[in-house]
């Protein structure tokens, strides 16, 4: 929030009064918001100066969930966030219970949060997914009410700001999805640890039993948050439901019973109103999950059953072999995929468990402590036995002259997801225009490669395009899908959306995009895209000899108009090739020889 009042050279203590800003504190320093000792301090400060029977504690800004916490001062930027036992410490020391502890931030309305939060306050109120940006909480009715009623029960207060919140920003943040909700942590103290012992225990057993596929359906269908950041994040009833056990029957019961309200726009499907970590997009952040449960004394089943499914997807993409990469597609060289031999297999698992993480991205030798070497060497013949075959990705022609992809029942059963991948060859090497989820089959089952050579476009220009979800309850329908730019001179995801009134799309705003060097929080919702604004939009670029960029300008500088436009325009023949990306239930990558 910008304002005229408030120093920007100095922490100040406000009091809001008559309608205005009146300062009691003018310098309380000058230490990063994300420092324990900061919050502690404030918290102290308060109780001292204004000793009250009843305390809520808001927490606004940047939220990064259970992995990075809370908070990002642009100050202070190599403070990063204050991490969930940061938060533990300054609550700790600041020595208040509070009615209520909310965050008006993205992303911490999650299990770990809440258990850390447990002896510090009754309820937490908090959101799944992102917040809209320039919105947050809308605080004029519920203080008001409380200022008329200072005995309102905190429930109702909780109800009072999540319909407040969802009402504001349905009306002022079309198409984006919102969600917040009130969670009695007294409740889930005292049914939470039985049941998530019970369900972690239940899941581990199904992945020891060489059932992990059960478990990667259920994790891959489960309701994701900030998808196009990927923090691993999703609706923990939503998992426990999926798994298909009475362990996770048993637990979502709990849990619903403990969230006391939970409220979201009509676009957000199977959001509950607590999310949990679970690996899968992010396979490098396991160790420092790890770190920060043994730090909040999160469940030891749990735990160990994310470090034994993080395992096994980890040794299913070194059975993978080959690059993961879309270059040996388009050069006409799958030779580096297929590996379908028993014996290869176990010796590309000899590879890594002897420390060759190489093939895998992400992990190097300081982020695997989470590996669980006798799982996978245990699960070679698992492996083996229920291993993508890329080798049979080869197009043929079906009895109408179509081109085909045909597999068996048992490698479809493998593949979660399946999208288009539309590159354009610039001479020197190949410019990805992004990942669509659009596909058909013919009436035997079969992929058909019938590409029509166009692509999404903003004001008529061709952008990089990536599919990030969809909701369809059966009358209303919303995809969301988002383009990398940079947003005057700042790089951002533009956030397309699709619905209902809107089938051709439209660009619902942008979301900063910052890297994992700056923060791993996020911002709050998406900026306006305002008349004059300048935006070059970026792509991924693979050169023919396999060196890769990932923030490739593509097309000029755009001055936004009054509004931008989204289209699907004819990106040619020509230097066009467009390929099918099929994803496993390891989240292993494999591509479709091209198609031109």
């Amino acid at each position: 929030m910008r304002n005229q009042v408030v120093s920007s050279n100095v922490n100040q203590i406000y009091q809001i009064k008559d309608g205005g800003l009146s300062c009691l504190v003018s310098n309380a320093g000058s230490d990063s918001m994300t420092n324990p000792d900061t919050l502690s301090g404030y918290i102290r400060w308060c109780a001292e100066h204004f000793p009250a029977n009843r305390n809520e504690l808001i927490l606004w800004d940047h939220g990064g969930g259970s992995i990075s916490g809370y908070g990002y001062d642009e100050k202070y930027p190599s403070s990063g966030s204050m991490s969930l036992s940061g938060i533990n410490k300054a609550l700790k020391s600041g020595g208040v219970t509070f009615d209520f502890i909310g965050f008006d931030a993205c992303l911490m309305a999650t299990m770990e949060n809440a258990l850390m939060l447990t002896q510090y306050g009754d309820y937490l109120i908090a959101s799944e997914e992102t917040e809209p940006g320039g919105v947050g909480w809308y605080y004029t009715n519920w203080l008001t009410k409380l200022s008329k009623n200072t005995s309102m029960s905190t429930l109702e207060i909780g109800r009072q700001i999540a319909d407040d919140f969802v009402n504001v920003c349905n009306e002022k943040c079309r198409g984006q999805q919102t969600t917040l909700s009130v969670i009695d942590l007294a409740e889930l103290e005292a049914t939470r640890p039985d049941a998530l012992t019970a369900f972690s225990q239940s899941t581990g057993k199904l992945i020891q039993n060489k059932e992990y596929q059960t478990v990667s359906n259920a994790r891959n269908q489960a309701r994701e948050f900030a998808r196009s950041v990927g923090i691993d994040q999703v609706d923990l009833v939503h998992l426990a439901k999926n798994m298909g056990t009475s362990e996770g029957q048993k637990l979502a019961s709990v849990l619903q019973d403990a969230v006391k309200y939970n409220l979201t726009s009509s676009n957000m499907t199977n959001a509950y109103g607590i999310a949990i970590y679970f690996p899968y997009k992010k396979i490098s952040s396991v160790d420092k999950m790890v770190r920060t449960y043994e730090e909040i004394g999160m469940d030891e089943e749990y735990t160990r059953c994310i470090k034994q499914f993080a395992s096994l997807e980890v040794g299913g993409q070194a059975a993978a072999g080959g690059t993961g990469s879309p270059l040996p597609s388009l050069l006409g060289d799958l030779m580096n995929g297929g590996q379908g031999e028993s014996h290869m297999i176990s010796q590309l698992l000899e590879n890594l468990l002897s420390g060759d993480v190489s093939a895998i991205s992400g992990l190097t030798g300081s982020n695997t402590g989470f590996l669980d070497g006798r799982m996978i060497q245990d699960s070679t013949q698992y492996l083996t036995d229920n291993h993508f075959d890329e080798s049979r990705l080869l197009w043929e022609e079906n009895d109408k002259g179509t081109p085909v992809i045909s597999l068996k029942e048992e490698q479809w059963d493998l593949i979660q997801t399946l999208e288009l991948n539309v590159f354009y060859d610039d001479g020197e090497g190949y410019i990805d225009l992004g990942l669509d989820n659009v596909y058909d089959f013919d009436e035997d089952g079969n992929l058909m490669g019938d590409y029509d050579h166009t692509w999404l476009a903003v004001n008529g220009q061709p952008v990089a395009y990536y599919f990030l979800d969809e909701t369809d309850d059966g009358e209303n329908y919303c995809i969301n899908g988002r383009v990398p730019a940079m947003l005057n001179g700042e790089r951002v995801n533009l956030i397309l959306t699709f619905d209902n009134e809107h089938p051709k799309g439209y660009v619902a705003g942008a979301q900063a995009d910052y890297d994992e060097e700056t923060t791993d929080t996020v911002a709050r919702g998406l900026t306006e895209i305002k008349p004059g604004d300048k935006l070059d939009f970026l792509c991924d670029y693979y050169i023919y000899d396999g060196d890769f960029q990932d923030s490739y300008y593509l097309g000029e500088t755009m001055a936004a108009g009054d509004s931008l436009t989204v289209s699907n325009v004819d990106v040619g023949d020509g230097e066009v090739q467009a390929t099918y990306r099929f994803t496993d239930i390891y989240d292993r990558h494999y591509w479709t020889p091209a198609m031109e």
